[in-house]
């Protein structure tokens, strides 16, 4: 008798008689960090004003969930435009299509790296970029668990003299965000700075070190892109493609 009824479940399930269990929508969270370009400087125009995916949402200024559109930052809200961050996150909901695709943006433009630590104030903004990061970061974590973080910053260390102690306090923040999510195998993606200037070649050496100086760790590239005409900020379409090479970054260390 438990045969029969073992063959006549296992033809039910085969031709669609019996509906297999469905996957529950799932959340993933991201940090963006870092200075302007990261925040987004590219000009809003009509192509990119509207563009959006319900599934890709953002932690406003008033930490409020929001749909995420451009500008995603709002550090310097009369310059705030088009960055990295949508789509990095339109392309993650492309390859996770049961999954919502939560940001959670942080950077500050005109930040040093030495910004970017416990108690340190940036004068400009007053703000405090670390510790207002991890404000934001614990309200992020109440929705569930940080999955990954991107960092594009460095053309405020660009000398010599900040150069050299650069990898030393990006791998130090690294390892203080993998304490504060509570997971030391974070994944955690960096980009170099564009092309535009001799200087910025000695933060992209630096930068380039960072996958083999520490675990779950991912560089990308920024060659090919533009700049908006400052020989400093990415335009819209180099944010957007940066965006998205953010985003293989972030699924090469996410399989691992």
């Amino acid at each position: 008798m438990k045969k029969h009824l073992f063959f006549i479940a296992f033809i039910c399930l085969c031709y669609g008689f019996v509906s297999k269990p469905k996957e529950k929508p799932g959340k993933q969270i991201f940090l963006l960090m870092g200075q302007s370009n990261m925040a987004g400087r590219g000009v809003i125009t009509d192509e990119f004003k509207d563009l959006h995916n319900n599934r890709v949402l953002m932690l406003n200024a008033n930490n409020e969930w929001v749909v995420a559109k451009h500008p995603i930052h709002f550090d310097k809200p009369k310059v705030a435009g088009i960055g990295p961050g949508l789509a990095f996150g339109m392309a993650l909901a492309d390859a996770y299509p049961k999954d919502s695709i939560y940001l959670v943006p942080c950077a500050v433009g005109g930040t040093s790296i030495s910004k970017w630590e416990p108690g340190a104030v940036d004068a400009s903004t007053h703000t405090h970029p670390y510790d207002d990061a991890l404000l934001r970061i614990k309200e992020a974590m109440k929705i569930g668990k940080i999955t990954g973080a991107i960092w594009l910053q460095g053309e405020s260390d660009s000398n010599q003299k900040a150069a050299a102690v650069y990898l030393s306090k990006l791998m130090t923040l690294i390892e203080h965000i993998r304490e504060e999510t509570k997971n030391p195998k974070l994944p955690f993606v960096v980009g170099e700075l564009g092309n535009f200037r001799e200087n910025y070649m000695l933060i992209n050496a630096e930068l380039n070190k960072l996958p083999t100086s520490l675990p779950f760790t991912g560089v990308v590239r920024s060659e090919d892109l533009i700049h908006k005409g400052d020989s400093t900020h990415f335009d819209g379409a180099s944010a957007t493609l940066y965006g998205e090479r953010f985003a293989k970054g972030m699924l090469t260390l996410m399989k691992k």
